[in-house]
């Protein structure tokens, strides 16, 4: 009997060294990340917006990182096998224009957009981009977002996690999945949120209010 709680006392002692600060708190409640989808839409730089538009961009309502904001003009995309309407134009304007889809959307353009962090465009494929008054042709551009979580440097040590380390999180969905290779990405401006694109959604049969919890560390910053 002795050497059996022993051994149970060793098992728990090495089970416990072996956790990451990440699978820890995924132990706890305060684990829970909100889950927020992103849908298609681009950034556009001054010179891309006065082209467009011909003026500065509309704000309509704030977005749920700070500093970001949803705008009245939409714009039309336009690849080398398909067209997709009306897609949101988000702000403030960028030091470069840049285009975020879902695979999905890519396809149906006829565009291979690579999976990059936003801003990462060096590279990436280009496409025309048109409003009922302009038209702007991006070199380089599209992408399809990595699936990342925004957080606080406080979320970032209550989590246990680092700027551009990669997580695996498990989707609380009606189709339970575990994305692997999530990007934090710690800003003193960020608000806690992880943001996928529908195609991902879909995929876990996510709903509203939708949450998902840190399982393990895929990569360290």
């Amino acid at each position: 009997m002795q050497q059996t709680i022993v051994e149970d006392i060793i098992k728990k002692v090495m089970d416990q060294m072996g956790e990451t600060p990440a699978e820890k708190a995924a132990a706890s409640c305060d684990a829970a990340i909100p889950v927020e989808l992103s849908g298609r839409h681009v950034h556009l730089c001054e010179e891309d917006i006065k082209e467009l538009f011909g003026g500065p961009l509309t704000h309509v309502k704030e977005l749920s990182q700070p500093g970001q904001y949803l705008c009245k003009e939409r714009v039309r995309l336009i690849g080398p096998s398909g067209v997709i309407d009306n897609v949101a134009v988000l702000g403030p304007a960028r030091p470069k224009s840049q285009v975020e889809l879902s695979l999905t959307d890519a396809r149906i353009l006829g565009i291979k957009a690579p999976v990059r962090q936003s801003g990462d465009v060096a590279g990436t494929p280009g496409v025309v981009l048109t409003s009922g008054s302009g038209l702007a042709g991006l070199e380089e551009g599209v992408i399809v977002a990595a699936r990342h979580i925004h957080m606080s440097p406080g979320d970032a040590a209550r989590f246990g996690v680092s700027d551009n380390q990669k997580v695996d999180v498990h989707m609380d969905g009606s189709r339970p999945a575990v994305f692997k290779d999530v990007i934090v990405r710690v800003n003193k401006d960020f608000r806690l949120a992880m943001h996928i694109d529908f195609d991902e959604a879909n995929s876990c049969g996510l709903g509203k209010n939708a949450r998902g919890r840190i399982v393990g560390v895929t990569q360290e910053a």
